[in-house]
């Protein structure tokens, strides 16, 4: 039975299991996606997310840390440099495992693991979103562009264009008036 234990051992020793993780997690932060088999992309999950985590807030206590798992400068520059701010508000789930289907030479199942905000074909949310307005709104805020873009002369020359229009009525309403007597 497995009461307790949590960790793939991947068929390896525990060195050896340390040491490729730390490889395979340099590898994603600097390709930003890399292909595995399933079962390692499950446990380099687990070994970079708590990893990304400390990268968020950059001191020299994190930056040991982070180092003591990687051992890679470069590796540990570049994810407190690039993949830091791309994360900053994220609450979690820095990666993706995106299962591919069997290899040809063994069948061992293969998946890519990514990091989610450096993939263009899903982040569709980057995109500059249309602000939402009603039909009323977008009437009242067309009118107040248009008077404040034109000079005051024009302005005060339609005002004068629209009194003369504003008597008209009333002289029909006149003309009622006398018919009806």
């Amino acid at each position: 039975m497995r009461h307790g234990k949590k960790t793939n051992h991947l068929g390896r020793k525990t060195a050896h299991r340390k040491a490729m993780l730390a490889n395979m997690a340099c590898s994603l932060i600097e390709h930003k996606r890399i292909n595995t088999t399933v079962a390692k992309a499950k446990a380099l999950k687990v070994f970079v997310e708590p990893l990304v985590t400390k990268c968020k807030e950059d001191t020299t206590h994190n930056r040991r840390i982070v180092f003591s798992k990687l051992r890679s400068k470069e590796a540990v520059s570049e994810l407190f440099r690039e993949v830091a701010p791309k994360v900053g508000d994220r609450p979690g789930g820095y990666t993706r495992v995106i299962k591919l289907g069997s290899r040809l030479g063994d069948a061992a199942e293969m998946a890519l693991v990514e990091l989610v905000d450096f993939n263009e074909t899903y982040n569709v949310g980057e995109k500059p979103k249309k602000k939402k307005s009603t039909r009323r709104a977008g009437k009242k805020k067309a009118e107040d562009t248009a008077s404040t873009a034109e000079p005051k002369e024009a302005s005060a020359k339609e005002t004068k264009k629209e009194e003369p229009k504003a008597e008209e009525p009333k002289a029909e309403e006149k003309k009622d008036d006398k018919k009806e007597e």
